[in-house]
């Protein structure tokens, strides 16, 4: 008998599992083993996003919870996970100078942003005719080798088994019961597979497919993130990250050419002379992202045995933290979800009664 049977090992799925465990539930960790959008994802953290250069919602919460999160990890596995690093945000067209410069005045944005236009720093290496703004307090993620510590962790809790969850194993009465093993509730962390799932396909996700590259480079780059309406990731000086593409049509985890060259010409357009590469890594999988760009928390309409915690699409390294604890609190301690992010806001028109 378990507390939880937890569906997934992604990044929302470990985080889950863990914070529970914490808090002294017993809980089953089911995955497949497959790769999954957390393993591929570059796991980028920036506080301030768009041409309108906004701060992304609730980030003055959810970035200290993500931090202090991620410095337990580094403590418990012993190694390094979250790795701040500040972005060079080169301007598009004017409207985006006006934006940012309005923010310069907020007292809100002092820790994001800096008060300067870098014309000439960068001029020697990276295209950028209208100018860099730096934003601070960004990051990236290391999800891979986190998503790996957490899953010894639970194998020597004896929190996790390795198999693929067959929905017609679920028995939902009189108890909850999976295989062998009876749970009180089973929760869903399943990314975009979500669509597939009988009891929360009527949700409105959005998928989208995302390639990444990783290539080796003879450039001499600045140690720091560039957002030119992609991304690059210095790793170190002779390797980087880049992406990533936008394909809502195909979703698969398959990489292509035509998206490796599209984020070559990308980068080659950054830079002012010739970016000698080669790609070493190429990935692709698909981000769980929603109508509303909010996540998806909360239990069946119909049935309080099932659960979904999913939706974090793109900033999932930055919500996730946070939101393992708000549904912790709502799991065990009866405490009411934010509206923002319980799944009750789609049922009227979304939810359609058996």
């Amino acid at each position: 008998m378990v507390d939880f049977l937890i569906v997934g090992q992604g990044l929302a799925g470990s985080m889950l599992a863990w914070e529970l465990i914490q808090r002294g539930a017993k809980v089953l960790l089911v995955d497949n083993g497959m790769p999954n959008a957390s393993q591929v994802a570059a796991g980028l953290i920036n506080p301030i996003t768009g041409m309108r250069f906004v701060k992304s919602a609730d980030v003055d919460v959810l970035l200290p919870a993500a931090k202090a999160y991620y410095s337990l990890f580094e403590q418990t596995f012993g190694q390094t996970f979250y790795v701040e690093k500040p972005m060079l945000r080169i301007f598009k067209d004017k409207l985006e100078i006006e934006n940012a410069t309005k923010r310069f005045d907020d007292a809100s944005y002092k820790s994001y942003i800096k008060e300067n236009h870098l014309q000439n720093e960068y001029t020697g290496t990276l295209n950028a005719p209208l100018g860099i703004v730096e934003q601070e307090q960004t990051g990236y993620l290391l999800t891979q080798p986190l998503l790996e510590c957490l899953k010894a962790f639970f194998i020597d809790k004896g929190a996790y088994l390795k198999s693929d969850f067959k929905i017609d194993e679920l028995q939902l009465e009189p108890t909850l019961r999976w295989r062998d093993m009876e749970s009180k509730q089973v929760i869903f962390c399943e990314g975009y597979q979500a669509i597939q799932n009988p009891w929360f396909s009527w949700l409105p996700f959005q998928p989208v497919k995302g390639e990444i590259i990783t290539v080796e480079h003879s450039h001499q780059l600045a140690d720091k993130m560039v957002n030119f309406g992609n991304w690059l990731i210095p790793l170190n000086d002779h390797q980087a990250r880049i992406g990533a593409t936008f394909d809502r049509e195909n979703l698969n985890a398959i990489p292509t050419d035509s998206a490796k060259e599209e984020l070559m010409l990308a980068v080659n357009q950054l830079m002012t002379v010739p970016f000698e590469s080669h790609v070493i890594r190429h990935e692709a999988n698909v981000r769980p992202t929603t109508l509303d760009r909010n996540p998806y928390l909360g239990l069946h309409p119909e049935n309080n045995k099932l659960a979904i915690f999913n939706g974090f699409g793109s900033k999932g390294s930055l919500q996730i933290p946070w939101y393992s604890q708000h549904f912790s609190d709502f799991l065990l301690k009866n405490e009411p979800l934010k509206p923002s992010c319980d799944i009750k806001r789609h049922t009227k028109k979304f939810f359609v009664a058996n």
